[in-house]
């Protein structure tokens, strides 16, 4: 559903720009023709400039260094690079192009569960799933339908994931997290109550106590992400100190999305700051891959 959506979305944008471009153009308006194609092709550019000046704002007393002007900037530049690779390219058009990997020499292996955020699909990890598969690790990425239901849905989809991998390779696998999918791992936990089914989860950006933006959420899973939540509260008042032990927790004080920036790290947890990049472009970073592939060596 999310690759068509983001199909006609990503299509119609293209079609809007060079219509308006063309139209203006024969005209004889040739510099509102470049101007009007490119506001409708980066005008995203914008929205996610707005989100990081409200990281600024409402940074308050939160124990996190505060990013200066010019970090803010440099992170905004990333997403804009990296923001239509994903929601333009990969997760439309090349959400299938990797299959899971489960050889089936994967046996004494330990396997890994990719589990994307809101609004996103499999296609976000193909960075990944292509190093991953080159180096012959077993994974199951998986898609989390419906895109604007609840978080608590989700459990299932992570409950067949991890079963998949198990059976595999006879370990109980890693779980990598980016932004929601964190929470939809913590929900899966706290509905399977058997820690022991994962080795080590690593989230990325992930709102563990919710997010400011969640304010502004008008759908289900949108508004179980609203900072210091019902939701969020309830989810964390489930949750014995050994299993935050068993996290890794990634966050940034320039992301745009999930801020204050501590509101994503978790008491108990291994928090670790990365300084200066931005929500998406966040679960590319080298140190993060490197993390998991840590987790994913024999013990």
């Amino acid at each position: 559903m999310l690759a068509r959506l983001q199909q006609l979305t990503t299509l119609g944008m293209l079609a809007l720009s060079v219509a308006w471009g063309t139209v203006l153009w024969r005209l004889g308006h040739p510099a509102w023709a470049a101007a009007g194609a490119l506001l409708i092709a980066g005008g995203y550019a914008v929205v996610l400039g707005l989100e990081f000046v409200l990281l600024g704002w409402t940074h308050g007393d939160d124990p996190t260094p505060k990013a200066g002007v010019g970090a803010r900037l440099k992170a905004w530049w990333g997403e804009v690079l990296t923001a239509p690779t994903v929601f333009c390219w990969r997760q439309p058009f090349r959400s299938r192009a990797i299959p899971d990997h489960l050889p089936a020499d994967a046996k004494g292996r330990r396997g890994l569960v990719l589990v994307h955020g809101f609004v996103c699909n499999r296609g976000l990890w193909n960075p990944w799933l292509r190093r991953l598969r080159a180096a012959g690790v077993p994974f199951v990425a998986v898609d989390l339908e419906p895109v604007f239901g609840s978080i608590d849905a989700y459990a299932r989809i992570v409950e067949a994931a991890v079963a998949r991998v198990a059976t595999a390779t006879g370990q109980s696998p890693v779980i990598v997290a980016h932004s929601m999918g964190g929470l939809a791992t913590r929900a899966w936990l706290r509905a399977c109550g058997e820690d022991d089914r994962v080795h080590r989860v690593v989230t990325i950006g992930t709102p563990h106590r919710g997010t400011w933006l969640g304010r502004f959420g008008r759908t289900p899973n949108t508004r179980q992400m609203a900072l210091g939540g019902a939701w969020v509260t309830a989810l964390a008042a489930h949750e014995h100190p050994s299993r935050r032990s068993r996290f890794t927790c990634f966050y940034s004080d320039c992301d745009n999305i999930v801020f204050p920036p501590s509101t994503a790290t978790l008491e108990g947890a291994d928090n670790r700051r990365i300084a200066g990049w931005s929500h998406v472009h966040l679960a590319f970073h080298p140190d993060v891959f490197a993390e998991v592939r840590r987790w994913l060596a024999p013990s």
